[in-house]
């Protein structure tokens, strides 16, 4: 078996880690490999906040309700959903374009175009009214074509960004396991006072998990993991 499939099958959630540091060249490392996660229209709609320091990682373990793993691990990672990067990740993709040879104007043209159409059908616009519009546009298309619903609302467009964020949280966490370092995802957050203690806005930001990374303490003992038969969770048509 190769390192990766031993990676992906040796992690765990852990829930209590021993007070070790964790290196800057091995956070780079995690966090580079979150990034590299796929997302629609390579649109990366998420940020990572690692709290690292003493009095932060105080602060937020409280705020996930004291529990084990956050309170003992090395460094907090808070995991955000940001719909409203779109236009400034597509900008900086542009520019990173135009400053290798491999891409011609016409790629650039091409990637501007299809950047623009996915700001127009994410644009939900005041009050929903534009998102209102575009939805009953494609319900009649749909009425005679085959054509999915983007995500229109903007409950619709952090449910799509969420994705994306999951997608670069598991990576996260596979990257960790490879490089010797455990963690452990939560769900368990004051999501309105976090978000304000890191200063988010409602408005394009939701927390979407809290990640414990440290080193598994020698104490804890893993209990042994269960997953359901794969006949119970694949058909193959």
């Amino acid at each position: 078996m190769n390192e990766i499939l031993e990676a992906i099958l040796r992690r765990r959630a852990v829930k209590v880690f021993e007070p070790v540091e964790i290196s800057a060249e091995i956070r780079e490392q995690i966090l580079n490999a979150a990034r590299h996660a796929p997302s629609s229209f390579n649109s990366q709609p998420y940020r990572f906040y690692w709290v690292g320091t003493a009095k932060e990682k105080v602060a937020v373990a409280k705020l996930c309700m004291g529990q084990m793993p956050a309170e003992t691990a090395s460094a907090l990672v808070v995991a955000v959903a940001d719909i409203g990067s779109f236009a400034s990740t597509s900008r900086c993709q542009v520019e990173w374009m135009r400053s290798r040879s491999e891409f011609s104007e016409a790629k650039i043209r091409d990637y501007e175009r299809t950047a623009k159409i996915g700001r127009i059908l994410f644009m939900p616009g005041p009050f929903g009214i534009f998102a209102a519009v575009k939805w009953g546009l494609f319900w009649l298309v749909n009425l005679w074509k085959v054509m999915g619903m983007p995500p229109l609302f903007r409950r619709d467009l952090f449910k799509w960004a969420m994705k994306s964020t999951s997608l670069a949280c598991e990576n996260l966490m596979i990257a960790a396991e490879a490089l010797g370092i455990n963690t452990c995802p939560m769900e368990g957050f004051d999501g309105r006072r976090l978000s304000k203690y890191l200063g988010l806005s409602a408005h394009y930001h939701e927390i979407v998990m809290v990640i414990a990374v440290g080193k598994k303490s020698h104490a804890y003992v893993q209990p042994p993991q269960w997953r359901r038969p794969l006949d119970a969770t694949l058909t193959i048509l």
